[in-house]
């Protein structure tokens, strides 16, 4: 038996999480039997998709659902050596023990550090990559706008727009974060939604309207971007963080979808798939030549890992929020 940890939610928030609404339990780990491998975490994600699960989907006093990279240390499977580094959607563990099922082998680059694949190389990256190509159909030198642009999917998908060639608005939270976007993604033009009505800060930084909408945040910024769509924009459906904590900010401009011809669509990471192979050449070699920049906010210890989720709704993360177990 080994010691370990699990996060489990013990109770459903109202509103915004609070750290009363988790428990660090501890547990007892049994040795990897025939056919199974013991797993040693290193890095944790969290990430707002993870709010409208505590809700229904996260049962009680179990461990919280997410993901991560995690290293074998005791291996008694044929396709698993210990010191292998794999992927995983096992939940907020210290330690678990697998017999293989949902885990991925991770062959990192040595050039890149081994965050990357908890973001720009990751689950949020080909959400990015996916959405904006796919479901967003992006064409060469459009006009786009993203929202939470600040963001672990928002900053990858606003840069691959300006590879593309593309025209590109942000939004984001906060004047370190404009500054960012601005000075080192290179976007043409950042909004801080915060310091003013976003309508029609969005309508000066949009000249030439916009044919894909990133979208984010739902409420207010969905609204102020439905004007702005081109004859056959596209809205590829991200999420809509700005409902997640049960406030439902009102929608009036929907019916601009129906002249201009809007096409809006929802998808989730597990949509792109077929791209994965296609996604990590491109952005591995984006990364390296410096095209792709990212920020991390990077918690120190398992037991961090309520505050980094807390912490998204509050935006005191710059990038993706990880939480960092071992090295």
């Amino acid at each position: 038996m080994t010691e370990s940890r699990q996060v489990h939610l013990v109770r459903r928030p109202q509103g915004v999480p609070v750290a009363a609404d988790f428990a660090v339990v501890p547990v007892d780990i049994p040795d990897a039997a025939s056919g199974e491998v013991q797993l040693q975490t290193l890095l944790m994600s969290v990430d707002p998709y993870m709010r409208p699960r505590l809700d229904a989907d996260q049962p009680l006093d179990t461990a919280l659902l997410g993901g991560g990279i995690a290293r074998v240390v005791q291996s008694r499977h044929d396709g698993f050596r210990e010191g292998d580094l794999v992927r995983h959607m096992s939940g907020m563990r210290e330690r678990f023990v697998s017999d293989g099922r949902g885990l991925t082998p991770l062959k990192p680059d040595p050039d890149l550090p081994l965050s990357v694949y908890m973001h720009a190389l990751g689950g949020t990256g080909l959400t990015a990559y996916g959405g904006l190509l796919e479901v967003g159909a992006l064409k060469d030198g459009e006009q786009v706008f993203v929202s939470t642009a600040g963001g672990a999917v928002g900053s990858v998908a606003a840069q691959i727009a300006k590879i593309k060639g593309c025209y590109v608005v942000g939004t984001t939270g906060s004047d370190d974060k404009v500054a960012w976007l601005r000075d080192v993604a290179g976007l043409d033009a950042v909004i801080n939604y915060k310091s003013g009505p976003l309508a029609p800060a969005l309508k000066a930084a949009t000249p030439k309207g916009i044919d894909v909408y990133f979208e984010n945040v739902g409420g207010a910024h969905l609204d102020a971007a439905l004007p702005r769509m081109n004859v056959r924009g596209r809205i590829p459906v991200c999420g809509m963080i700005s409902t997640y904590n049960g406030d439902r900010e009102g929608v009036r401009n929907l019916s601009a979808i129906i002249y201009s011809r809007v096409r809006m669509e929802g998808f989730v990471a597990s949509d792109f798939g077929h791209l994965r192979e296609r996604f990590e050449a491109d952005v591995t070699g984006w990364l390296k030549a410096g095209r792709i920049r990212y920020q991390e906010t990077i918690l120190d210890g398992f037991e961090r890992a309520p505050e980094g989720l807390i912490g998204l709704f509050e935006g005191r993360n710059a990038g993706k929020m990880l939480i960092r177990v071992a090295a």
